[in-house]
């Protein structure tokens, strides 16, 4: 496998580990207290991962930490659980996989650059085999769970691309990045979870077992991969991988929880990852910039602000220094979306009640 495919592999187990967090929530955490899920995900890891690398952000890098926990963690997780608890999972599901749309648009508005054509065509497509799978007959349209979730997406987004567009500080690795968002996002939510559902939840054996396994894997690690891969692979085809959080839900439901695919439903599955493949492959590139586009993996916003990438660098005549970072890198969903949710039904439409991260 190469190391492109590596990438891709690495940042896929993302989405995949957020798709176990229907099945945890339903089986182990208590019900009803999905806002104190999130702080709780969140908060703790992101102590766990500041503690490990001893790194605070200093000068712009406060704002900047503050702006994307809040879009990927602190406004994202709110309005998720919004639409949760007003919309059926499976609608919910869906405004959530048109995620690779509004990122195609945002990179062309903040990247200056145009995803390649297998990427817009998956971004088309995988939404449409989402629906296939969660989206079943008289899903309910209401007007704010919509709009929530609709807002969840653009917040989901806009932290991607914006993740890619301000990289991360100079001698700062992606797990002391990673940490700054979810502490920033998980103080944010803190006080929302405190007024909607009161005081936090005392958590018995198994919901000690379900949070430390969203803790430690759903967020910790899965937001390190996610991230990791912003840094390394164009941001349309990271969005597009989100889709597989509300599949692995899905999968996870028929496999454990002995709900039923049926034939139009397996048809959905096909689709989506046929599309999240297709969007992996190398497209015919648009006329080259100077330096390279932004959206490329080997272009850094320091590239771009010194004019150009590394073959630009080569042209005037200045040997291209090689990154120890190996690429810009900040902090689901998503999550992509980690995506936790209100405790659902075990039947209907409870495959999707995973919309996210």
């Amino acid at each position: 496998m190469n190391r492109r495919w590596t990438d891709v592999a690495l940042t896929a187990a993302a989405p995949i580990t957020w798709g176990t967090t229907y099945l945890v929530t339903a089986e182990l955490l208590p019900p009803d207290r999905p806002i104190w899920a999130g702080a709780i995900r969140a908060l703790p890891a992101g102590l766990l991962l500041l503690a490990l690398t001893r790194r605070r952000p200093h000068g712009l890098w406060w704002g900047r930490a503050a702006v994307l926990g809040a879009l990927n963690i602190g406004v994202f997780f709110p309005l998720l659980f919004l639409a949760a608890y007003r919309l059926p999972g499976g609608t919910a599901a869906v405004l959530g996989a048109a995620q690779p749309l509004l990122v195609a648009v945002l990179t062309v508005a903040l990247l200056r650059d145009r995803p390649t054509r297998p990427a817009l065509v998956a971004a088309a497509v995988a939404p449409l085999g989402v629906a296939l799978v969660v989206l079943r007959p008289g899903a309910g349209l209401d007007p704010l769970g919509v709009t929530a979730g609709l807002a969840g997406t653009v917040a989901m987004a806009a932290g991607l691309v914006l993740t890619r567009r301000w990289g991360r500080p100079p001698g700062t690795g992606v797990l002391a990045a990673t940490s700054w968002q979810l502490v920033a996002g998980g103080l944010m939510i803190v006080p929302v979870a405190a007024a909607v559902e009161g005081a936090p939840p005392v958590p018995d054996g198994p919901a000690l077992l379900g949070y430390a396994w969203l803790g430690l894997a759903g967020t910790a690690l899965a937001y390190v991969l996610w991230f990791r891969g912003a840094a390394r692979l164009p941001v349309s085809r990271v969005s597009v991988l989100g889709a597989l959080s509300p599949l692995t839900a899905a999968a996870l439901g028929w496999v454990v929880l002995g709900e039923a695919l049926d034939p139009v439903q397996l048809t959905g599955f096909a689709v989506a990852v046929a599309a999240m493949v297709f969007a992996q492959m190398p497209g015919r590139s648009p006329r080259p910039q100077p330096g390279g586009g932004a959206d490329s993996p080997t272009t850094t916003p320091a590239d771009l602000r010194a004019g150009g990438g590394t073959a630009a660098r080569w042209r005037r005549g200045q040997p291209a220094r090689r990154r120890r970072d190996g690429g810009p890198v900040a902090a689901r969903s998503a999550g992509p979306q980690p995506t936790p949710v209100v405790r659902p039904r075990l039947g209907g439409d409870a495959l999707g009640q995973h919309t996210g991260r």
